[in-house]
């Protein structure tokens, strides 16, 4: 699978973005690609779906949108087309908060979901979303951090309960990062 794409913003339409990576260009579906500048290096975190007749690749600005579609997706009847639409329409706080809430009448307004797909959603991933902060801009090293604690079996959740006390830190670099969040989840384990 791939993970990410780091590379140029060689175009964009209203759905997806086509970046340069070493002279080769992914086109890769997104919510809201206009924001992004042409020609400026970005960081796009990706989803590979795979059909019998396509590899379509989805992208995100953040570890956190990415997280919220893959629960998205995970809820029967929403594709992963549906969980971009609702993404590019309302930013991710505002969808953990219409989750968390039970707001029927806003996620019915996201494109693509109806009154049973939105019962579907908060059904099926009430609790078990952590709210995150959309103004916050993490640095490479916490983002690398948090992925690569995802990566040695932590769980998200885990992670997620843990990354307000990681960005008060001094750290710069990866390992670091790595090394203090072990440490606080030690703690809160009573290691």
């Amino acid at each position: 699978m791939i993970a990410f794409i780091r590379g140029n913003v060689w175009s964009y339409t209203s759905d997806y973005a086509i970046v340069d990576c070493h002279g080769v260009g992914y086109k890769i579906f997104m919510p809201n690609p206009t924001t992004l500048n042409l020609k400026e290096e970005v960081l796009i975190y990706t989803y590979e779906h795979i059909r019998e007749d396509a590899h379509i690749l989805f992208g995100f600005t953040s570890t956190e949108e990415q997280e919220l579609f893959e629960r998205l997706i995970s809820v029967k009847g929403i594709g992963p087309k549906i969980a971009i639409g609702a993404l590019a329409a309302g930013g991710i706080a505002t969808i953990v908060e219409a989750i968390e809430s039970g707001n029927m009448a806003y996620l019915k307004s996201l494109p693509g979901i109806g009154n049973k797909a939105a019962s579907q959603i908060v059904l099926d991933l009430k609790g078990k979303l952590v709210e995150v902060d959309e103004n916050v801009n993490d640095s490479d090293a916490l983002l690398d951090a948090i992925d690569a604690l995802k990566s040695l079996g932590y769980k998200p959740k885990e992670v997620n309960m843990i990354v307000k006390e990681l960005r008060k830190s001094k750290a710069t670099t990866v390992d670091a990062y790595i090394k203090e969040a072990l440490g606080i989840m030690a703690k809160q384990k009573g290691v």
